[in-house]
């Protein structure tokens, strides 16, 4: 994976549960706090299908694990997930 720049505005995109809202969106203003919102506050089944789209560019779930591991993301982390 190319450099990664955390702190570019983000969107997070995720399937919801409920067919009267067919999926879930949040703007952040810097993609490491999409980030972490994605890993530590939703629910692992809606994260499977989310996807993070940071300056023209998509990155699946497993991209976003990968984004959040990585010693780049500085910042503070809840327990591991």
């Amino acid at each position: 994976m190319l450099a990664f720049d955390y702190g570019l505005p983000a969107e997070l995109f995720w399937n919801r549960k409920y067919r009267h809202q067919p999926f879930g969106y949040r703007r952040f203003a810097g993609a490491a706090h999409a980030i972490r919102f994605a890993i530590e506050e939703l629910p692992p089944e809606l994260l499977l299908g989310a996807f993070l789209e940071v300056d023209g560019e998509r990155y699946g779930s497993e991209e976003i694990r990968r984004l959040y591991q990585s010693s780049s993301c500085l910042l503070p982390r809840q327990a591991a997930v």
